[in-house]
């Protein structure tokens, strides 16, 4: 198609130009229009056409010839790389093959070897169940003879027991029974020799450095004591103030004990009152308003109570004056409401002792305990200046004053150890670190040397009647003693039914059950006489 039209433009444009060349004009307006040269123009464009078309029949028939040509090599290239891809897969097939036949081959000879091995296992197997069958028939026969053994040695047993009960005369539970009481009686014996000398020689090593220790401590301690009771006597100018500190019906006196909580006992001794409480602050209060009220003369419900209110300020300041100077002398930085419950402490006493005192005492001994054993004395001596800070508060909060102390301890910040130290000084609480341990026995050193404290009659006598009974719980006591106001008991045992041996382990029983069960200061002794007499007459 692309020829046909070049051909076209041919035929209009060649006799355009063959007219230019002719040198014809252009025609004018009024001639007559050339149709020869449109017929020239029509024919050249039917022989552009014709020719065209066989151009483009014969461009066809060669494109379709060289398409035939490529179709036919691309074919036989085809076919060439198809026969070249059949034998190199069958070369491929071919060694494969030979490979899986080789593997085959050799499990088959692994198989073939197997099986040689199993069949030479199945005989082994054989023989050793033959074997065993064998072994089983032994111990078939082996148990025969131990049941028939068994039973003659059985048989024989009951001749030999019904013989031996026969010549003694005891059963079987009678023999059982009495052998095992001798066996009881030897090992009671044993044990007790060795209970006894093995306390022995713990109590001997133990009392030697308990001794060593406790003695350096108090050598180095200077002990400074001062006794002191739950009343307060007041001495009087003259008797003539006696009427006076009662008033007109009484109205002074009754003022002055609702005021400061204490009761004024005005009898006859001679110029002097007596002021009596249990509380050691009121007591102290009452004393120096009566003093400053003896010391101004006036006396009266209102002078009563302004005295009485200075006075409670005064004892305020001594009570803090007492802390800080307690905490002074144990070279110590403690809080306020500490230094204000250890001031209270100096006008609390116990059994007579002056309770400041007695924590001055035990803060300097547990100091010196830490000392002689090698550990930090720093919480010791902490530990034991406020180890009776609850008894500064026991009148208003219920519970023992050691778990007082440690929980008021532990509002104040004072570090778990101190805490401990001061619940476990009276076994409230379990020891836990070795400070406590020293407090414990800086506090009973303090509170049992002699002279330290005051026991009443009632609790006397109740501490020693406590310690015989215990003692004469035990069926072989006949009779038990408490000597030397109460450090030592002395128990007296049956002769006809007590060893010596078992009047050793008889005094270890008793000494820990008097630990157990007995508050006491200091040590107590037992000691079990066993005293046999024999008396006859000649005549």
């Amino acid at each position: 198609m692309f020829w046909i039209g070049w051909i076209a433009v041919v035929g209009l444009v060649v006799p355009a130009w063959a007219q230019a060349q002719a040198g014809t004009p252009p025609p004018t307006p009024g001639t007559p229009f050339p149709w020869s040269s449109v017929a020239l123009g029509l024919f050249a464009l039917a022989l552009g056409a014709g020719l065209g078309l066989l151009l483009a029949r014969a461009r066809r028939r060669t494109v379709s010839q060289r398409a035939e040509a490529i179709l036919t090599e691309a074919r036989g290239e085809a076919e060439r790389v198809h026969r070249e891809r059949i034998l190199l897969t069958q070369h491929e097939v071919e060694e494969l093959r030979e490979r899986e036949e080789e593997r085959l081959r050799k499990k088959e000879a692994e198989f073939v070897q197997l099986d040689e091995r199993l069949r030479q296992r199945e005989e082994r197997l054989g023989k050793k169940a033959q074997h065993l069958e064998a072994i089983e028939a032994s111990i078939r026969q082996d148990e025969a003879e131990v049941v028939h053994l068994l039973e003659t040695g059985q048989e024989l047993l009951r001749e030999e027991q019904t013989l031996l009960e026969r010549l003694t005369g005891l059963t079987e539970e009678e023999a059982k029974e009495y052998l095992l009481k001798l066996v009881e009686a030897d090992s009671e014996r044993y044990f007790a020799r060795k209970i006894s000398e093995v306390e022995r020689r713990t109590t001997q090593e133990a009392e030697r450095r308990a001794r060593r220790i406790l003695a350096n401590a108090v050598q180095r301690y200077a002990l400074d004591y001062a006794e002191e009771a739950t009343v307060t006597t007041v001495p009087l100018p003259n008797d003539e103030y006696k009427g006076r500190i009662i008033g007109r019906d009484g109205r002074n006196i009754r003022a002055f004990e609702a005021l400061t909580g204490v009761e004024v006992l005005v009898d006859d001794t001679p110029e002097a009152v007596v002021l009596s409480s249990f509380h050691p602050v009121r007591r102290e209060i009452g004393r120096v308003a009566l003093e400053k009220l003896l010391e101004d003369g006036r006396i009266h419900p209102a002078r009563i109570e302004e005295t009485v209110r200075k006075a409670k300020d005064r004892v305020e300041e001594a009570i803090i004056e007492a802390g800080e100077k307690a905490a002074f002398e144990v070279g110590l930085d403690l809080p306020s409401d500490l230094i204000q419950l250890l001031g209270r402490l100096h006008f609390r006493t116990s059994y007579g002792q002056n309770q400041l005192q007695h924590a001055l005492e035990v803060s300097f001994l547990a100091r010196l305990l830490a000392d002689e054993i090698g550990i930090d004395p720093k919480p010791a001596k902490r530990a034991g200046l406020l180890h009776d800070i609850g008894k500064a508060v026991d009148h208003d909060v219920e519970g023992p004053h050691a778990l007082i102390g440690a929980d008021l301890a532990r509002r104040a910040g004072e570090p778990w150890p101190i805490v401990n130290a001061i619940a476990s000084h009276h076994g409230q609480a379990d020891p836990s670190t070795v400070t406590a341990v020293l407090i414990q026995a800086a506090d009973t050193l303090s509170a049992a040397r002699p002279g330290a404290r005051q026991e009443t009659y009632e609790r006397y006598c109740q501490r020693l009647q406590e310690l015989e009974k215990i003692a004469v719980a035990y069926p072989l006591v006949k009779e038990a003693y408490a000597i030397q106001a109460g450090r030592e008991v002395r128990v007296i045992v049956r002769p006809e039914k007590t060893t010596d041996d078992m009047a050793a382990k008889l005094a270890y029983d008793i000494a820990r059950r008097i630990e157990e069960q007995v508050q006491y200061p200091g040590e107590i002794k037992v000691t079990v006489v066993r005293q046999a007499q024999f008396v006859d007459t000649a005549r």
